[in-house]
């Protein structure tokens, strides 16, 4: 996933490093690193048109195991050109190109695991008791629990501990949001596996083996025309494929791949509703598109409408409206393309009384930058018509690899300020009745529109301060999203902290720093709400449990440490930088280890009751 403080650019490893990226010792790790190599070392072959018939596609090599092109690189066809990285490049690219770990294949498999469930009871309807579906338990994204569906009470908070851990082989970063409904979780891995898992003992039932990582919470619902299937499970993975599978014993329904760009993917969590699925479609282009090789820049986020009992597509409507058309060749003779960007990196919001659905939008990577990056927008959930858009923040256009002496012909002019809207919309109904969506940017701006006069201002808040001059990398404010009750949307901060702010006014009710003074805790990933509590985690691995009253601290854990795990998978977390907890029938779940770039890797899924 995009960094979320977008630090500077990837590294290329044909330039040495810059001099911001070593000032802050930031660690591109994981699957970023892969995509600069390929783009550096590969693109100019895999990615030539004229070499078609000698260097197989990036959409040809996405679909290898990672053990496939790290035996290319190092002992097949492609050893000359693989004896230019180390060891650790070889790895991150065949990590990348695949959208798995090494040995996720064998050992993922559930079937294969000490703690199988003793019993495969039918699934009861996921509608009927608590639940926590995809990214929120409700269509409108307010990360909210109710008291009856959490079976938790603020009182009860300071008594939960830890119930079980599950753990993922080979994996190194536990960014998959778990979904929970009819007693049993349903979470998505790096390794490409998503299990379903039984909520109160953590014996697992099933896994099914995706082409690639998976990172959004999965949504389940009912499906029709299925044979004896009544309910699925839909998710998304890293090379923007989408599947249906059984929610009761794992076998594929349909799979769908909704975008032909090799570096597209869906990071976010597919939106059910009525019987289609919403898919937000992101990709990885401007991660080291500054390359001279790569012909920057031609992919486009969007969002698309699925049948979900049949996986056809309904419509599909980019945010990038236009198709990226050949503008200019760089120094090197390498075709640029524009306009592209724009990627919907958060799952989309429903709001049945307008029939519309809003989400919000990236970043251009080419000039003049979109009106319609850096926005919430508004479709027409049954024809995907653009309704009305709100920008927040204009001529943001920008590539990684742009600043300082990396600093390439295919970078914007202008390199933008990288503001882009990771948050998926909060729709909330106040008190007296008015409707407002409230969504935020990474420079700490809070902003309400009313979604009942085509997306007009409301109130925009600051919650952060960014003083002039402050680096890109040192930027605070919102990435993941908040969560709201009925007075008060609660956001975690890349700075570090919890901010509270009315919802009426936007006034900033309190604001709560969680790290000792002096050092910076990155606390951007979702926060989660229930009466009287709101739940915040970060980089430290901690999740924290407030207030919602006045933020003081009433529970707190340490999920930074080795686990002992129902599975026997060795396992430990790490930092939680994007998901929020899930909080369903008086347990809570969360996954801790964030290894997308930086950060403590981690690969346990943890469970908490009240003793």
């Amino acid at each position: 996933m995009k960094r979320h403080f977008r630090l500077v650019a990837l590294v290329t490893l044909l330039a040495p490093v810059s001099l911001l990226i070593a000032q802050e010792a930031a660690q591109f790790t994981g699957t970023e690193t892969g995509f600069a190599v390929f783009q550096t070392k590969c693109m100019s072959c895999h990615g030539n048109p004229a070499m078609a018939d000698r260097a197989p596609s990036p959409a040809t090599l996405r679909q290898m195991t990672p053990e496939k092109i790290y035996e290319a690189l190092t002992s097949g066809p492609m050893k000359v050109q693989g004896s230019s990285l180390t060891e650790d490049q070889k790895r991150m690219t065949a990590i990348f190109m695949s959208g798995r770990t090494f040995g996720s294949a064998e050992q993922g498999d559930a079937a294969k695991m000490p703690n199988r469930c003793e019993a495969n009871p039918p699934l009861t309807d996921p509608a009927a008791g608590p639940s926590w579906i995809g990214w929120s338990p409700e269509v409108s994204n307010r990360r909210f629990q109710s008291a009856k569906a959490a079976g938790l009470t603020a009182e009860q908070v300071p008594n939960l501990k830890l119930k079980w851990a599950f753990g993922y082989p080979t994996g190194v970063s536990a960014f998959g949001q778990p979904a929970v409904a009819s007693g049993r979780v349903f979470v998505g891995t790096d390794i490409g596996y998503v299990y379903s898992v039984d909520a109160h003992t953590g014996c697992v039932y099933w896994s099914y083996q995706a082409k690639g990582n998976v990172r959004g919470a999965p949504s389940i619902g009912p499906v029709k025309g299925q044979g004896n299937t009544k309910y699925a499970v839909f998710f998304g993975d890293a090379h923007a494929n989408v599947y249906a599978i059984d929610a009761q014993d794992g076998h594929q329904l349909w799979t769908r791949k909704v975008d032909d760009h090799f570096v597209a993917r869906i990071t976010a969590s597919p939106k059910l509703y009525e019987g289609r699925l919403y898919v937000p479609v992101s990709s990885s282009e401007e991660f080291a598109a500054a390359n001279l090789d790569y012909p920057c820049c031609t992919s486009r986020g969007s969002v698309v409408s699925l049948d979900a009992s049949t996986g056809e597509q309904v419509w599909k409507t980019y945010v990038v409206a236009e198709t990226p058309k050949p503008t200019h060749k760089n120094s090197r003779g390498v075709q640029q393309y524009a306009p592209a960007g724009a990627s919907v990196w958060n799952s989309p919001t429903i709001d049945a009384k307008r029939g519309a659905i809003y989400f919000g939008t990236g970043d251009s990577e080419t000039e003049p930058a979109a009106k319609t990056s850096d926005a919430v927008m508004a479709v027409d959930m049954k024809t995907g018509k653009v309704l009305w858009y709100y920008q927040a923040q204009e001529n943001d256009a920008f590539l990684g690899g742009c600043f300082g002496p990396e600093k390439t012909d295919n970078c914007p002019k202008d390199v933008g300020p990288d503001y882009d809207i990771g948050n998926s919309p909060v729709l909330h109904t106040l008190p007296d009745g008015r409707r407002i969506i409230v969504a935020g940017t990474k420079d700490g701006q809070l902003f309400a529109l009313d979604p009942d006069k085509k997306g007009a201002l409301v109130w925009k808040t600051k919650v952060a301060d960014n003083p002039p001059g402050t680096p890109l990398f040192r930027v605070n404010g919102i990435v993941w999203g908040g969560a709201s009750d009925d007075k008060a949307a609660y956001y975690g901060l890349s700075g570090g902290g919890i901010v509270a702010v009315q919802l009426a006014t936007g006034e900033k009710l309190w604001m709560k720093p969680l790290a000792p003074e002096g050092t910076r805790i990155n606390n951007a990933a979702a926060a989660t709400a229930m009466p009287g509590v709101v739940f915040i985690a970060g980089t430290d691995g901690k999740i924290h449990a407030l207030s919602t009253a006045d933020g003081k601290m009433i529970w707190e854990y340490d999920s930074a440490h080795p686990f002992d795990t129902v599975n026997k998978v060795e396992a430990k977390g790490g930092s939680i930088a994007s998901i929020g907890p899930s909080i369903v029938g008086g347990m809570l779940f969360v996954g801790s280890g964030y290894g997308v770039i930086g950060g403590n890797t981690g690969n346990v899924l943890l469970a908490f009751g009240v003793e």
